[in-house]
């Protein structure tokens, strides 16, 4: 349909020192996964304002802080299934976990708050990844184990009052997710259908039609976790395939950027002093990558 894009290199800029690595711990979720022992599994990219990276592993239910110089510390350990992560403009991380709900976590203290853990009088499936709108909105994704033949993946969103509403609930495996730049329409990658799903939303509202946006090809999972940028285009990542794709704002493929590391790359984030480095964490290594972007990342809610 379009010819191939312009291939870009990753370069790692930092990986999980082996101090952090516990491959003989015990775990439910690396148990269930069904795939041997794992040293870690990253994912959650988000940066405060101090330029520091925090991440969360998933395997092993830990929240890591990353210094601007690669350092790593342990910020947060619990008994949880941490996968996204994101800030708020006070700081605060707010983070999915797939076993206790919708968390937050002081900057300070990593003193653990749980915000939702039991809407509309039922528990959530398993969260996912989450988003910030700039109005403060929070949506989230909670895939639980759907599929194509359980079709009962949800996306929620959390308004600054505290009301919960229930946007969709019929999807195969909904993952990462980023709003458009008008913040009119919500991007879904829908892991096990292998594409991107659009829903329109407006503020106090629900959502609209939703619609395929963008079908990918190739690799055992699919897209996973995304980001835009200042001119509206859109980073997927697509997961088990070793490859961040960027598309315009129609879903034209721009560039095709390239795992130097394993092929579990699982969620972006700019950063950089200018937002044009693009900070990918790859799972199967235990590392973060990075790349060299010509248009800047739009600002975090958490940085804006």
């Amino acid at each position: 349909m379009y010819a191939a894009p312009p291939l870009l290199e990753t370069t790692v800029f930092t990986s999980v020192p082996a101090e952090l690595r516990v491959p003989d711990r015990p775990s439910d979720w690396v148990a269930h996964r069904g795939a041997g022992p794992l040293h870690s599994f990253l994912e959650g990219p988000s940066f405060d304002r101090q330029g520091n990276l925090f991440c969360v592993d998933v395997a092993h239910g830990r929240i890591f802080k990353i210094s601007p110089a690669g350092e790593w510390a342990v910020f947060a350990e619990y008994e949880g299934i941490p996968n996204g992560l994101k800030l708020h403009k006070d700081g605060r991380l707010f983070v999915t976990d797939r076993r206790r709900g919708l968390l937050s976590f002081d900057p300070d203290t990593a003193e653990m708050t749980v915000v939702v853990d039991y809407p509309h009088r039922e528990g959530f499936k398993a969260l996912n990844d989450l988003v910030f709108a700039s109005n403060g909105d929070l949506y989230f994704t909670d895939p639980g184990e759907s599929s194509l033949y359980d079709r009962t993946g949800r996306v929620w969103r959390l308004r600054p009052s505290g009301e919960l509403d229930l946007l969709c609930d019929q999807m195969e495996g909904p993952n990462g997710l980023v709003l458009n730049k008008a913040e009119n329409a919500l991007l879904v990658g829908v892991t096990l259908t292998n594409a991107v799903v659009r829903v329109p939303v407006r503020p106090g509202q629900g959502a609209g039609r939703a619609g395929m946006f963008i079908r990918l090809s190739g690799s055992p999972a699919g897209p996973d976790g995304m980001a835009l940028d200042e001119a509206g285009n859109i980073v997927v990542v697509h997961a088990g395939f070793g490859t961040v794709w960027l598309f315009s704002p129609v879903g034209e493929p721009l560039y095709r950027i390239r795992s130097c590391a394993g092929l579990r790359v699982t969620n972006v984030a700019y950063g950089g002093s200018d937002r044009r480095t693009l900070f990918i964490t790859e799972a199967e290594e235990g590392v973060i990558l990075k790349v060299d972007l010509p248009t800047p990342g739009l600002p975090m809610f958490g940085l804006s």
